[in-house]
């Protein structure tokens, strides 16, 4: 298996933080290493680096993974102090409530400030081999680009950063148009796409597919269908990407980094806490490896009941679980289902003691014992199945050759060894066959992370809300948006009140 990358956190952290007494749109060090003793080696240059890729990992940014499905009718967020998703996720958020509403401004900014610092002072290096620090340049507007595009799916419109600045200067800033972010993103990974290599020795590095790939999902959620296309043909183009033989494999530690990855989150396990926390986070307590999970996040009954039988026939209610997608087993676990060689009991509780049943098992590791937040399975952040389903949703919404996109879906349905779904009839009309496809994203991108910003993108919040999300024992836990969608409102997260307190240029976004 490829050597991990190891990031240097600590030493990192030194050379530039991400947080200050006061916010300044959390871009300002505390400290860093002064220019005349760093920026003197290629080693210097590593380090500024792993950096600006360490930011990825923080909860708010990629790090929580499918818990993110919390802001969805997919999962329900027990744990509702985590990182507020699930006020997220019912329509209770508002702009001081901090969780992910400061944090993900917070870290995405500090992760742009490392990038602006690096690209500020790579030049200076002496004796760099020429070749090595355009890989490097290119990873870096890779990620600035990554970072920029979450704050834009978050909160529309924000400050473009785009070098070092200082706190009066932070003071002064306005919002961007989301479409002028748009534009810097893609110009972003435009610049990444230049440099590049088609491949890397360490996993979770950036690529130029993974440069093509993110520049494409950009295009997915501002709907230009055609450049989706262009893109995705940029990507086949590479002949590198396919999908892997087995779903449950896909996600397992023995496989990672393997040929459906476009591009992933690295972890690695060891102390210095460079692990997820999936496996403390989402497994459930006394299991066989020992990890006292808190359940924290949990699949829903409204996602269970989204998988279809292999027949077509309706859900046997006395015996649910027979007959199933078997995605639901490889996603979800269930009780009746075994995990680490156990059973999982009807039982199971969190870890302060509601009984949740259901826990997610998709990122967890039941190969081999796991110390809590120091799992090293990889996250990924885009993978091939999703390139497929975004081209056949450009397919579909520019109304062109809709059986060809089925095709398409109909390859996420059957194309796997473990997975055998009847395929979709061809010969649909638009409005079915997005119907189609948006059930099966759903479904095969379940607890990734992308039914969020699927929503969103879709405007769909009305079609799935409000809806009621009960627990274990049939009692009902909350409805989600109970008096409805706000498309306006709803499809973004509030400016951070700590942001506009230090900056009245920083206008509200509506509904808040």
């Amino acid at each position: 298996m490829m050597k991990k990358i190891i990031y240097m956190m600590l030493t990192v952290v030194t050379l530039t933080g991400l947080s200050s007494c006061e916010s300044y749109l959390d871009i300002l060090p505390d400290d860093k290493i002064t220019n005349e003793i760093f920026w003197t080696s290629p080693d210097d240059a590593k380090l500024a680096l792993n950096g600006v890729y360490s930011v990825l990992r923080n909860n708010y940014v990629y790090g929580y993974g499918g818990g993110y499905d919390a802001c969805t009718p997919n999962a329900y967020q027990w744990a509702h102090w985590e990182g507020k998703q699930k006020q997220v996720g019912n329509g209770t958020i508002t702009s001081g409530i901090g969780g992910i509403v400061s944090n993900r401004w917070k870290y995405c900014y500090g992760g742009i400030y490392r990038a602006n610092y690096f690209l500020e002072n790579a030049d200076k290096i002496p004796n760099m081999d020429a070749v090595a620090k355009e890989v490097m340049l290119g990873e870096v507007y890779f990620l600035r680009a990554l970072f920029y595009d979450l704050l834009v799916r978050s909160y529309g419109g924000v400050p473009l950063v785009l070098k070092t600045i200082t706190p009066e200067e932070g003071r002064k800033l306005t919002r961007a148009s989301a479409e002028e972010v748009w534009k810097q993103v893609r110009q972003d990974f435009d610049e990444a796409i230049k440099r590049l290599p088609k491949n890397s020795p360490d996993n979770g590095r950036a690529t130029l597919g993974a440069a093509l790939g993110m520049k494409m999902k950009t295009y997915m959620y501002t709907s230009e269908w055609e450049k989706v296309l262009e893109y995705c043909d940029k990507i086949d183009a590479l002949n590198k990407y396919q999908l892997f033989p087995t779903y449950y494999g896909l996600f397992q530690y023995e496989n990672e980094g393997n040929a459906e990855t476009l591009f992933a989150l690295s972890f690695m396990d060891g102390v210095f806490q460079q692990g997820s926390i999936f496996d403390r986070y989402w497994q459930p307590q006394n299991l066989k490896y020992g990890i006292d999970g808190s359940n924290s996040v949990a699949p829903t009954q409204l996602l269970v009941d989204e998988y279809e039988t292999l027949d077509g026939t309706p859900v046997d209610k006395n015996d649910p679980y027979k007959n199933r997608d078997p995605r639901l087993d490889f996603t979800i676990l269930r009780p009746g289902a075994y995990f680490q060689g156990q059973l999982y009991p009807t039982e199971i509780k969190n870890h302060t003691g509601q009984k949740v049943g259901f826990g997610i098992r998709k990122y967890t590791i039941e190969t081999m014992p796991v110390v809590g937040r120091q799992s090293p399975l990889d996250f990924m952040i885009l993978r091939y199945g999703d390139v497929l389903l975004c081209r056949a949703e450009a397919m579909i919404e520019l109304n062109k050759d809709i059986d060809g996109a089925i095709d398409l879906i109909n390859r996420i349905r059957t194309e796997r060894k473990d997975v055998k779904m009847p395929p979709v009839k061809k010969g649909l009309g638009q409005a079915e066959a997005r119907k189609t496809l948006r059930h099966e994203r759903r479904i095969e991108l379940a607890l990734e992370g992308q039914f969020w910003d699927d929503i969103k993108r879709w405007n769909a919040g009305p079609e799935y809300y409000p809806c009621d999300v009960f627990g274990a024992l049939g009692e009902k836990l909350e409805t989600k948006f109970p008096n409805g969608y706000n498309i306006k409102k709803d499809n973004v997260l509030p400016i951070p009140d700590s942001e506009i307190s230090l900056n009245n240029n920083l206008k509200q976004n509506e509904g808040y």
